[in-house]
């Protein structure tokens, strides 16, 4: 927190700005959601974690990185699918319904924001609730395949391992020797969950509308987020060439340090409902309706 500012002095500070501005485009990403039980891939200097992970390419080509993948998501997932929304994303889906912003993006994949109500929201890197055969492209709920998972791997339904990242888990490279892969239930080929991997790109049609809602926006909030993923620092460089200005709240350094015009080091599940408050916008005015991630087709 920054020497001689409170929480509510923060708050107050980012609420004129909202106010100001009332087109402002949120950016979220994985800081947002570590209050929600699902940790983060880097530290507060903006330094990765752990091993680099898995690139697009490489699971598309290797059965043996998709052994690798699968095992470790089968073991990791169920702290995604019982993850809830945090007062963050709460406070967030309470300040689009009262009109105090005008679009979000998120980098993260867990879901949690329509869960909490928000409605006008582009999920740049996709959705890890949702997974596509690589063969026929049909679609299914990551929790039928979970049941698929547990079904032909019994000895590692109950495993133990540290969670990561986005339904990642570190198990030991001895858990994957006899892993069987899941499959598509209709032509049998091969899952792949319907996200956005390190090494691919966003999909045109996404990254323009993506773009689009930042031309329209009068300035930009970036909401737990380093910004190192260039995915998400290519909006703020956007919004400075266009003479918008910049808000951050993050604990730690971003990428985007020398652009932003107000930077606040604060836990957004702290800061944003004081925000919300100060605005009058405590609380979707509608409860969302629940979404149950354990469900199967």
């Amino acid at each position: 927190m920054a020497e001689g500012y409170t929480v509510q002095d923060h708050a107050e500070r980012l609420a004129e700005f909202l106010e100001r501005y009332p087109r402002t485009l949120v950016l979220t990403g994985a800081g947002l959601s570590t209050a929600s039980g699902i940790p983060d891939y880097r530290d507060r200097d903006g330094t990765r974690r752990g091993r680099l992970p898995i690139q697009g390419p490489e699971f598309r080509r290797s059965v043996d990185i998709q052994r690798r993948y699968w095992a470790r998501s089968m073991v990791g997932w169920p702290v995604i699918a019982r993850a809830a929304p945090n007062p963050g994303h709460r406070a967030l889906a309470g300040l689009e319904q009262h009109g105090r912003f005008g679009y979000l993006l998120t980098q993260n994949i867990d879901g949690l924001h329509q869960q909490a109500g928000s409605h006008a929201v582009l999920e740049l890197h996709g959705n890890i609730h949702s997974v596509i055969c690589m063969g026929c492209r049909a679609q299914f709920p990551r929790a039928f395949v979970q049941t698929q998972l547990e079904e032909a791997n019994p000895e590692l339904a109950n495993a133990l391992a540290t969670p990561l990242p986005d339904g990642d888990a570190a198990i030991e490279p001895d858990s994957l020797l006899g892993f069987n892969l899941p499959a598509c239930v209709h032509c049998g080929g091969p899952l792949a969950p319907d996200v956005v991997f390190f090494g691919d790109g966003i999909p045109p049609p996404r990254t323009a509308c993506a773009l689009a809602q930042m031309e329209a926006a009068d300035a930009l909030l970036v909401v737990g987020s380093s910004l190192m993923v260039y995915s998400g620092f290519r909006f703020c460089r956007m919004a400075t060439e266009n003479g918008k200005p910049i808000a951050a709240i993050n604990l730690g350094r971003t990428r985007a340090d020398h652009l932003i015009a107000l930077k606040i080091e604060e836990s957004a599940e702290r800061l944003l409902p004081r925000v919300a408050g100060l605005l009058h916008a405590e609380e979707p005015e509608e409860s969302p309706p629940v979404i149950d991630h354990r469900g199967i087709l």
